[in-house]
């Protein structure tokens, strides 16, 4: 539910309701887009059972197995998010020569998804974050252990070489290629080059920014942005300068800080700034992989032809969706849709109160 003490919440709502119709053409053409990810790709595993006993070997819970649910994680969950929406997508990326690896790109084959530039690599695993979570009878399920598989190795020279190579192949054939840097050695120096030779190109990284310099749009998240800027973002005087120091360190044309329950910011060098509200602030139960999503939905809306703020606010509706869900998840255009419908009618509601 939206915030009625939000600023200007009746002129957003006019605003919002106004452009319900020209939000619905710009869902549907999010299957004519066709996206470039350049990825740090993870796979995620989600290990179920129940606790049978206490083991004689140490004190640890021992788990008979139930489910084993694998789902694309870091890049890959942007990668997800893009074809779940409906768009044609490319990845480039690694993986391991391993099980894990054939796994995803086994997921992404099903989904309709480009895999040509995948690239194994035989001296690092794929990233792979095993969720173990164990339940007693009748009782809810926890999380019990977190497992990593990865390498704090970077990639060889020649894999580099062959990822930056593909993406310049590619890139006439895309209308955006999206960075999502997690950190784990793809986005080298040479991935970026190419990746920013693209006339749309949008950063979703945790970390460096200026990496990235002279790309469209940055997504830092608010501890991500403070990060950047090296000062707390705790009024709106501090989120306005950081927004202008950040478009000035990028020389982005947009940054768009998300801020949580806060919504979401958008900073632009010809536009004032322009917030939207969260439209979940209550039915959350996990932000894992949020960030993705509003990726992805922000992306194909540009592509689509759609303003900054239509981009944002599009954003936002897909983030509201998938934080209803545990773990890493996906939403679809009719999904979209339904809340866009729920949306309005919530505003209609605070407008009344």
């Amino acid at each position: 539910m939206i915030d009625a003490n939000f600023p200007k919440f009746n002129e957003f709502a006019e605003r919002l309701r106004d452009a319900e119709g020209r939000l619905l053409e710009l869902l549907d053409r999010f299957s004519n887009v066709s996206v470039l990810v350049a990825g740090d790709l993870t796979l995620d595993e989600f290990l179920t059972g129940e606790v049978e006993r206490i083991s004689r070997e140490a004190p640890v819970p021992i788990i008979r197995h139930e489910s084993t649910r694998r789902v694309p994680g870091g890049g890959a969950n942007a990668v997800y998010n893009l074809a779940t929406l409906g768009a044609k997508v490319k990845v480039a990326g690694l993986v391991g020569d391993d099980e894990q690896g054939r796994a995803l790109v086994e997921i992404f084959n099903n989904a309709g998804i480009d895999t040509s530039g995948i690239f194994i690599d035989g001296e690092r695993p794929t990233v792979t974050k095993t969720r173990i979570s164990a339940h007693a009878r009748q009782s809810v399920t926890q999380q019990v252990i977190r497992v990593d598989r990865k390498s704090d190795a970077l990639p060889s020279v020649s894999l580099q070489e062959k990822l930056g190579a593909y993406i310049e192949e590619e890139a006439n054939s895309v209308e955006a290629i999206v960075c999502s840097d997690y950190g784990d050695g793809v986005l080298t120096p040479r991935v970026i080059e190419a990746a920013l030779k693209h006339h749309r190109t949008v950063v979703d990284t945790q970390n460096n920014l200026t990496r990235y310099t002279g790309a469209t749009l940055f997504t830092p998240n608010l501890p991500e942005a403070e990060k950047e800027v090296g000062y707390a973002i705790d009024s709106e005087e501090a989120l306005e300068k950081a927004g202008v120091d950040l478009l000035d360190r990028t020389k982005a044309q947009y940054v768009l800080i998300t801020r949580g329950g806060d919504g979401m910011s958008l900073f632009a060098r010809s536009h004032p700034l322009e917030t939207v509200p969260a439209f979940n602030r209550t039915d959350v139960f996990d932000v894992t992989g949020a960030g993705d999503t509003v990726v992805a939905a922000l992306t194909l809306t540009l592509c689509a032809g759609g303003s900054p703020w239509e981009a944002v606010v599009l954003g936002n509706l897909a983030a509201s969706i998938v934080v209803r869900q545990f773990g890493t998840a996906t939403t679809t255009v009719e999904e979209m849709k339904a809340a866009l419908t729920g949306v309005l009618e919530n505003l209609d509601e605070g407008m009344r109160g």
